[in-house]
């Protein structure tokens, strides 16, 4: 398949409920601080900007942000993206309160026919090329999909990845704290196969009223997708990122460790 683009999908519609209260959308809360476009000084550097910013270095020109009623902070901070150089933003609006597959699932109708490059927006993550090598890995594989994939951090409910010898994943445990799995996954990349993939399942589940959070008990997540991705037999191979650490910001204690003395160090 001759796939020409590869557009960024960023899920921004939580409510940073184990965070609140907030002064501003916590996709857009200071992390650090990057010079101005001439150069002579400093601004804030948001925490989503490090995410797009990759994605920008792989060669992504256009990102879709979906959002939620009320967090219209994000689009008047980014605007058309032009603080991000060579990167153009457009903005979507959640529809259905179901978790982050079906919020990504809205820019269906925009990306269905091209490669997807998705990540958290509140997650902090290393090296600055992560979705470079995760592209360069889905050409050389041609995998369905491709994580970037690091060591589990203890005492946190994470997808936990069993990963063969050639890095194609075998089996996800998904939002596990006791596993023995020692891997999990912060950002991918993905053909229309998933894609398709994705929409179909999240429509057959609503037909089914399977939806949210009756079945699972709690908010859909990701990876309950690509779980079954894997049942289906869909290719799902890895880019294991094991000397670099990754940051979550929706949680207390990564936002104490970004505001501490130490920052977020290699992190971005």
């Amino acid at each position: 398949m001759n796939i020409c683009e590869v557009i960024g999908v960023l899920p921004a519609s939580g409510r940073a409920t184990r965070i609140s209260p907030l002064p501003c959308s916590k996709e857009i809360l200071p992390a650090g601080l990057r010079a101005t476009e001439d150069g002579r000084g400093v601004r804030p550097k948001v925490v989503s900007h490090y995410l797009l910013e990759k994605m920008n270095r792989a060669g992504v020109r256009k990102a879709y942000i979906v959002l939620r009623e009320g967090k219209w902070d994000i689009p008047t901070y980014y605007n058309d993206g032009a603080v991000l150089l060579h990167m153009h933003l457009a903005y979507l609006m959640m529809r259905l309160p179901y978790g982050p597959p079906f919020t990504v699932d809205q820019a269906y109708a925009f990306v269905r026919h091209a490669m997807v490059a998705f990540g958290f927006p509140d997650i902090l993550f290393g090296p600055r090329d992560a979705f470079v090598r995760l592209l360069e890995r889905q050409a050389a594989t041609g995998a369905d999909v491709v994580l970037g994939v690091f060591h589990t951090q203890p005492d946190t409910p994470n997808d936990r990845l069993g990963i063969d010898p050639d890095g194609r994943v075998r089996r996800l445990v998904v939002k596990s704290q006791t596993s023995d799995l020692q891997f999990t996954w912060v950002m991918a990349v993905w053909t229309p196969l998933f894609t398709e993939f994705m929409h179909t399942h999240l429509a057959a589940m609503l037909s089914a009223g399977e939806q949210r959070p009756n079945r699972l008990k709690r908010e859909m997540v990701m990876g309950d997708v690509m779980a079954r991705a894997l049942e289906s037999d869909l290719h799902v191979n890895t880019v294991q990122f094991l000397d670099a650490r990754y940051l979550d910001l929706g949680t207390p204690e990564g936002l104490a460790t970004i505001y501490s003395t130490e920052g977020s160090g290699s992190l971005v």
